[in-house]
């Protein structure tokens, strides 16, 4: 029996495995309108085999998109533009269908990747970005502004008006992201932060913003849907963000009710020094499940099937979730289950696709002609 493909419960929402298509900026939206691309994007990775895809970051305020190009739900054309891509893949999939809700601080206003990713000047169609301090990501950049009380008010509001807007939409679960140097890691790490009020400096007042936004999020998405997070457990730099401090972040969610932690590293630097190679963040997935029992998800160069049933199998981390490897194979689910034993959905369009030695790979099927 593999672990992989084993169920597991998210509060009420009951997954049939423990993969999940982790969320990935398309930076093809318009003015924070999802369209053609991301009909044809999720429906198809939502046909992988996982039991949950988690929608890219999707931002809660129009300066606080990455680019001019990502995902939003902070106007009702934006929920409007949703709903025809969420009700194809109800009708077509099984899998849940979760959420992540963004803000990029001082990381907004960038280029698309593949145009350099570099901050876009006001004079040329940017604009003014924000963050906990007004210290800019590169040296060199112009800096956001630090964000005063009324910003603060402003942005935990948005995170609640997305959450309403998500749940309108019928989203099953919501991820709050806090990691790669966007917002809310922004507060968490010394390297962003130089407040000197009750937002900064210490551990305590650095995860107060943080906090506060999953508080005001949980309040408002119904008791009986999970909200996640992802961290990144450390800066890669010395004296900054690290390990110890995510478990101190994840110890104070958990007092909250945070239902998994979605474990992945750096961003808030470009001084960032990582040690790149397969599975290299799994090992703070385990440091987080041991020492706080909340459940995980590893991120991160997991690409392989023994590879994920492994981290399952072991305890490691509770579920695996991919992107470049989904991105890569979109039937990676099908083709883990079939060469771990598993059992995947998969709509009856596609039942004859089966290999002669995997009858059982899409559970009880038939299919008959005359």
């Amino acid at each position: 029996m593999s672990t992989l493909f084993s169920p597991i419960e998210l509060r009420d929402l009951k997954l049939s495995n423990r993969i999940m298509v982790s969320p990935m900026c398309q930076y093809s939206a318009i003015d924070g309108s999802a369209n053609d691309w991301h009909f044809t994007h999720i429906n198809m990775l939502a046909l992988s085999g996982a039991a949950m895809f988690c929608i890219e970051a999707t931002h809660v305020e129009d300066i606080g998109r990455i680019t001019p190009g990502c995902l939003g739900l902070y106007n009702d054309a934006n929920e409007a533009a949703l709903k025809p891509i969420l009700a194809s893949v109800r009708k077509h999939s099984k899998a849940a269908v979760a959420m992540q809700l963004a803000h990029a601080g001082r990381k907004a206003s960038s280029q698309r990747p593949w145009e350099g990713g570099q901050l876009i000047p006001i004079a040329e169609g940017g604009w003014q970005t924000v963050g906990p301090s007004d210290v800019p990501h590169k040296a060199g950049e112009a800096a956001p502004v630090a964000l005063d009380d009324a910003g603060l008010k402003r942005i935990r509001e948005a995170f609640v008006a997305s959450a309403k807007r998500a749940d309108r939409l019928g989203i099953d679960a919501l991820e709050l992201h806090g990691a790669h140097g966007y917002l809310l890691h922004q507060f968490l790490s010394p390297i962003a932060n130089k407040r000197t009020d009750r937002y900064g400096g210490s551990l305590e007042n650095r995860m107060r913003f943080p906090l506060e936004v999953f508080d005001a999020v949980r309040a408002v998405f119904p008791d009986h849907k999970p909200i996640g997070m992802r961290v990144s457990a450390t800066d890669w730099v010395e004296g900054a963000w690290d390990l110890a401090q995510t478990i101190e972040l994840a110890r104070e969610l958990k007092k909250r009710g945070v239902d998994w932690m979605d474990v992945s590293s750096g961003g808030v630097s470009p001084l960032q020094k990582i040690p790149l190679g397969p599975g290299y963040q799994v090992p703070a997935a385990l440091a987080i499940k041991e020492a706080t029992g909340v459940t995980t998800m590893a991120v991160g160069l997991i690409t392989e099937a023994k590879q994920a049933e492994e981290i399952v199998s072991s305890g490691k981390a509770d579920m695996v979730a991919l992107a470049r490897g989904m991105l890569y194979d979109p039937r990676w689910g099908w083709h883990a289950a079939a060469e771990l034993g598993g059992e995947v959905s998969a709509p009856p369009q596609y039942w004859r696709s089966q290999p002669s030695t995997q009858k059982a790979l899409f559970g009880k099927t038939t299919f008959g002609t005359r």
